[in-house]
């Protein structure tokens, strides 16, 4: 038997040590009843996006998923972690991605192969919709065990994942927004970016001398000058954030906020593991094991954990799950 318990083992492959500065850029249109948040990955996305090897739409719809958690998961205060899931009856049957509150980012994608290839055989390039069918769309903010999750969840409705997000935060938190996502494999590697907009609700920070139907009309200038973002425009590592909001808003007179850092967000550990280990019988551990070693893979980061079988206690017999005194 191995000297090194199983949760004292740290070692592990490495994983991408990547920080993007400032990966999210709060800004507002003074005075006016809007404010946004740029997010783009840069080269995070493509190291959360490389881990695994999916088809190219997959690959995007999960890039668009990284960018919207990014920028949500900022705009609100809370302590812990705030997902996104995807699940439906398609090709493409599972996206996550979350956020914790200091920035760290990760997701997945599975998809059922024959499916995906039957799809991609009738459509080389398949919508978010196409890949995901009908389902369900949730959003959950997760502050630990000692608090209640907050949970949000709708139905899949929309052709892309930018208006999957729209119907919720119409249906369920009756906010407007704008929301653009993009990602895209570029010349530096794959990127992933959103922009959104909300209308600010109430009278806060907004000139007195806006009436309803002014504040309304500086909502659709806002929002027509966002859609005249390209794809190329987001994804593009040599244009600044700053110089891409001026040349979106600088007729409103845009101005930014601190920006926020992403990281490389991947929370596996080999210390969490052995404990869901330590909860099996002796005969289920058993049939884990191949060649001697149970190998627990990081859906995520999709870096492979090695515990050898002689190492992991296990429960005794006739206590697993819950079962005995």
């Amino acid at each position: 038997m191995s000297e090194t318990p199983a949760f004292l083992d740290s070692g592990r492959p490495d994983v991408p040590d990547i920080v993007v500065p400032r990966g999210v850029t709060p800004f507002f249109l003074p005075r006016r009843p809007v404010r946004g948040r740029l997010v783009r990955l840069g080269p995070l996305a493509d190291a959360l996006l490389t881990r695994h090897d999916n088809h190219d739409a997959v690959t995007r719809t999960a890039g668009q998923a990284l960018a919207l958690v990014a920028a949500l998961a900022s705009a609100l205060k809370f302590r812990g972690s705030f997902s996104l899931q995807a699940k439906g009856d398609g090709p493409l049957n599972m996206l996550l991605a979350d956020c914790t509150d200091s920035g760290g980012l990760r997701g997945y994608a599975r998809a059922v192969p024959e499916r995906l290839q039957a799809l991609l055989d009738s459509d080389p390039a398949p919508s978010a919709m196409s890949l995901l069918g009908k389902g369900y769309l949730a959003f959950t903010v997760d502050q630990g065990p000692d608090t209640e999750r907050h949970q949000g969840i709708v139905t899949i409705t929309g052709g892309t994942l930018a208006e999957m997000a729209l119907h919720y935060f119409e249906t369920s938190e009756q906010i407007r927004c704008s929301i653009h996502l993009a990602c895209d494999r570029t010349a530096s590697g794959w990127r992933a970016a959103a922009l959104i907009l909300e209308r600010i609700a109430g009278s806060g920070g907004i000139d007195p001398d806006l009436n309803e139907g002014a504040q309304e009309e500086s909502w659709r200038t806002a929002t027509t000058l966002a859609a005249t973002v390209t794809d190329a425009e987001l994804l593009d590592d040599a244009l600044s954030a700053d110089q891409l909001l001026y040349r979106l808003f600088h007729t409103e007179g845009v101005a930014t906020d601190r920006a926020r850092a992403l990281a490389y967000g991947c929370r596996c550990s080999r210390q969490r593991l052995s404990g869901i280990l330590e909860g099996f019988s002796q005969d289920d551990l058993d049939h884990m094991a191949v060649n001697g070693d149970i190998v627990m893979t990081c859906e995520f980061c999709n870096v492979d954990f090695r515990f050898p079988r002689e190492d992991v206690r296990g429960l005794a017999d006739g206590r697993a799950h819950g079962q005995g005194h």
